[in-house]
């Protein structure tokens, strides 16, 4: 097993089974010259960037509704360039969506800040697995998904309403785990709530919340696998 998992299809996932591997990504320790030329480019054009830890894959399969899979930390210096080298690289990258549905239906997700490596890009609050996610070396997904949400936005989702099920979506270009997560507010009242706290924040890494209120509702930036969870939800699947 390498990565063998349906792409470009909607899975159900009842169980993930990613584990964190103590030792180095091969991606790392075969490209760290290049990596470290990359890095200085990369802190040039955007000095706000920090070289902390992410996790890449080395392993995703989908068997019997479940992710299994193997990754390594890496530092975040390694996965700038794994991003432009993806390709046949032995790694891949997955990450989770707390997908926030409004109790209006509504779709609240953000738009990222212009300090940011994926600056006006539009999808829900997220970011990469890091070591702090995995338990016993299993990751949270759950734990990430509140965590990212929490520092993106100011909203905590510990006691929101959850969806039965994850569902993943695997592309070229990445896996999204993702799971409804239901606030009974309306969405206008909990974009309201998020831009009153990246108003307060110093350095907000978002712009401030997007609103998408039914499937044909798709915002200017919207990142590219967002459309199709767009789709499903107004779809009423899941």
């Amino acid at each position: 097993m390498r990565f063998d998992l349906p792409r470009n299809v909607i899975l159900p996932v009842d169980a993930v089974d990613v584990r964190l591997d103590p030792g180095p990504h091969p991606f790392a320790l075969d490209n760290a010259e290049a990596i470290a030329e990359n890095w200085q480019r990369e802190i040039s054009a955007n000095p706000a960037l920090f070289d902390g830890t992410v996790v890449l894959l080395s392993q995703l399969a989908w068997r019997d509704n479940s992710l299994v899979g193997r990754c390594h930390a890496v530092n975040y210096s390694t996965f700038m360039l794994w991003r432009k080298r993806r390709e046949n690289s032995g790694a891949e990258h997955a990450y989770a969506h707390a997908m926030l549905v409004a109790g209006d239906n509504a779709l609240v997700a953000i738009r990222m800040g212009p300090h940011t490596v994926n600056a006006g890009r539009v999808y829900f609050a997220a970011g990469s697995f890091e070591p702090i996610d995995f338990r016993d070396g299993l990751v949270d997904v759950d734990f990430n998904m509140i965590r990212e949400v929490r520092e993106e936005t100011g909203l905590d989702l510990s006691i929101a309403e959850r969806g039965h099920r994850y569902h993943a979506l695997s592309t070229n270009s990445g896996t999204v785990i993702f799971r409804r997560y239901h606030e009974p507010a309306p969405a206008d009242e909990i974009a309201r709530r998020i831009s009153a706290f990246v108003a307060a924040e110093t350095d907000p890494e978002i712009e401030g919340p997007v609103i998408i209120r039914h499937a044909a509702d798709l915002p200017d930036g919207l990142s590219a696998h967002m459309k199709p969870l767009i789709e499903w939800h107004f779809a009423g699947k899941g």
